[in-house]
């Protein structure tokens, strides 16, 4: 049995589509997973994360507009996005100088920070001689939501399905487990264990059942097919702060969906060695003036 991937976005609840999403450039609109797909409640949590967070954590709500007009989204659907923030207690209301407008709340600034720790880090794989943790949970029938509820968790922390009810992921992974479960509340349904693999199966073969890494490659290989181009252009102002942004829209589903497994354990043509390199060389050249920008405007 193999994790679905298919899923987008920083809570790992699932994937919706909002309406009021065109695209922004021409190389987005033929992205096979930009105009279908786009989610501007999404895109506005990463324009909070890079931008807002930076620049002191408050902007005039015309300025939300705005930017996210220049990303393709309409003002109505970026308004119902911001709404949905305020509900959420991530924005809340604040004037300053006589000027309506929005600041990230204390709730929202960690989980803003512990996002973008996760994004910007996911690169080296996990050593293959520190073994990997594992996990097995009772949850009764009655309380199916719960049990729904943790293997969502659990696929977005990167653990992979071996059957049965036993999950697995690189040890590295049990820290951000620990966290988790104790969040949740769920410390009564789970055993966790620390292993070490020692057979039968090859390693290679029993990781292949347990991820669906046919279709992680096939995501990193849209998300290099978007953002070669991009990386060719040179882009400054209006259109570095467009491309930074899209990239990291494109980009922060991967830490949610690779588990970073062991070198060893992957093809040698593995794409998300490139990809991931490629992501890190936009961000290097786009960041600041990106930044600058939202800044100057």
């Amino acid at each position: 049995m193999t994790t679905s991937l298919r899923a987008t976005g920083r809570s790992g609840m699932g994937e919706r589509h909002d309406k009021g999403w065109t695209g922004a450039t021409p190389s987005m609109a033929d992205s096979p997973r930009s105009a279908a797909g786009g989610q501007p409640r999404m895109l506005i949590m990463d324009v909070c994360g890079a931008y807002l967070r930076p620049l002191g954590g408050w902007a005039p709500i015309a300025k939300f507009v705005q930017l996210m007009n220049e990303l393709g989204v309409d003002e109505p659907a970026t308004r119902s996005a911001l709404a949905r923030m305020r509900e959420r207690d991530l924005l809340e209301p604040e004037r300053r100088h006589g000027v309506r407008g929005l600041r990230l709340t204390d709730k929202a600034m960690p989980l803003l920070a512990e996002s973008d720790q996760r994004i910007f880090s996911h690169s080296l794989p996990a050593r293959l001689a520190d073994g990997w943790v594992l996990v097995s949970f009772s949850i009764p029938e009655q309380e199916r939501a719960k049990r729904h509820l943790l293997r969502s968790k659990l696929s977005w922390l990167g653990f992979g399905l071996l059957g049965n009810g036993l999950w697995m992921a690189p040890r590295r992974n049990a820290p951000d487990l620990a966290k988790a479960i104790e969040e949740l509340g769920y410390e009564q349904y789970v055993m966790t264990f620390e292993a070490t693999y020692t057979g039968f199966e090859e390693l290679a073969q029993l990781v292949r059942r347990a991820w669906n890494l046919d279709e992680l490659a096939t995501l990193y290989r849209e998300f290099l097919e978007w953002a070669t181009p991009v990386a060719e252009g040179r882009a400054t102002g209006r259109q570095a702060f467009v491309d930074y942004t899209l990239s990291i829209y494109h980009w922060r589903k991967f830490p949610y969906l690779d588990p970073a497994l062991p070198a060893e354990l992957l093809p040698d043509d593995w794409p998300g060695r490139p990809a991931a390199a490629l992501f890190a060389e936009l961000r290097a050249r786009l960041e600041l003036p990106a930044l600058e920008y939202v800044r100057s405007t």
